[in-house]
């Protein structure tokens, strides 16, 4: 039994502004963040083709990758749970005393955790040796693989020629490689990076063949906000204003730093004018539980 994809909830919202108005920019935000609850935005795409090929191949259960708020890991134990699979989840860091909401969704639906410390986890190969049960099938972490790739091209389903720039978050940059391999020569994809990893740009080259490597796209690095996960006051406060102006939520790994970079940029004059840009909101919502309550308005 597949996971229950509600494609019809897919909207494209439009976004406006005085900065945006004066450029004569057009800017859509792909709310595929609508399609599922658990396996929100991008999580479905990176982990359909795996799921497929799991069953196919006959195996029981799917191991992963993940940190105690990986989105990856709670879709990946919803869609094994109704694909009839195991999970099993492979954390970096010990085991804390309360586990994250993301963590504690995961279990629920039937994950087992296994923690390791943060230096094996930099070991991915080592914990597969370490672990492995012959009827495990593998995927790694946020999905990054072909497979992966594969599956966010299909993004591009809602996206026509007409868009010249296509932007999204990226963490292991695999969703980045896939709108890559499905975009038009004359079209633009831009990463904006919410780590500080500026090596990641060749884990993206990496899921690409040649002509796909010559294409038009690039990795920006400076929105991260101070790392992976990091959310300082500045960017709750645009969360806020963006839910107050826009009525769009975001999330604090993500969407939001995805989101002040595109608004950053316009004002920047980055892109030319009459540029048609489209957002992709990638869903993770769910990492917003980590903060105190009340702390957003949505």
């Amino acid at each position: 039994m597949s996971p229950s994809i509600d494609f019809d909830k897919v909207w494209l919202q439009s976004l406006s502004c005085d900065s945006i108005t004066a450029r004569s920019i057009e800017a859509t935000v792909l709310r595929i963040d609508k399609l599922h609850p658990v396996i929100s935005g991008n999580k479905w795409f990176k982990l359909k083709y795996h799921l497929e090929d799991a069953v196919g191949k006959g195996f029981e259960t799917i191991a992963s990758f993940g940190g105690a708020y990986s989105n990856h890991l709670s879709a990946t134990a919803f869609a094994c749970k109704e694909a009839g699979l195991k999970s099993i989840g492979i954390i970096r860091g010990e085991r804390m005393i309360e586990l994250s909401h993301t963590l504690q969704q995961a279990e629920a639906d039937g994950m087992q955790l296994i923690f390791v410390t943060r230096n094996d986890f930099k070991d991915i190969e080592n914990i597969k040796m370490r672990f492995a049960q012959p009827n495990w099938y593998w995927v790694n972490t946020g999905g990054y693989s072909p497979l992966g790739a594969k599956g966010a091209s299909e993004i591009f389903n809602w996206i026509d020629e007409t868009y010249t720039h296509i932007l999204c978050a990226t963490g292991t940059g695999t969703m980045m490689a896939g709108l890559i391999k499905a975009a038009k020569d004359h079209q633009t994809i831009i990463g904006i990076n919410s780590m500080k990893n500026e090596t990641l740009i060749n884990d993206v080259k990496n899921l690409l063949d040649e002509d796909e490597l010559r294409k038009r796209y690039s990795l920006l690095h400076d929105y991260h906000f101070g790392g992976f996960a990091k959310h300082p006051p500045a960017l709750i406060d645009f969360m806020k204003k963006l839910w107050k102006e826009h009525q769009l939520p975001t999330d604090i790994i993500y969407t939001s730093k995805l989101l002040f970079a595109v608004f950053d940029l316009i004002k920047k004059d980055h892109f030319p004018k009459k540029s048609k840009l489209m957002i992709i909101h990638s869903g993770g919502l769910q990492g917003n539980l980590s903060l105190p309550i009340n702390t957003l308005p949505f």
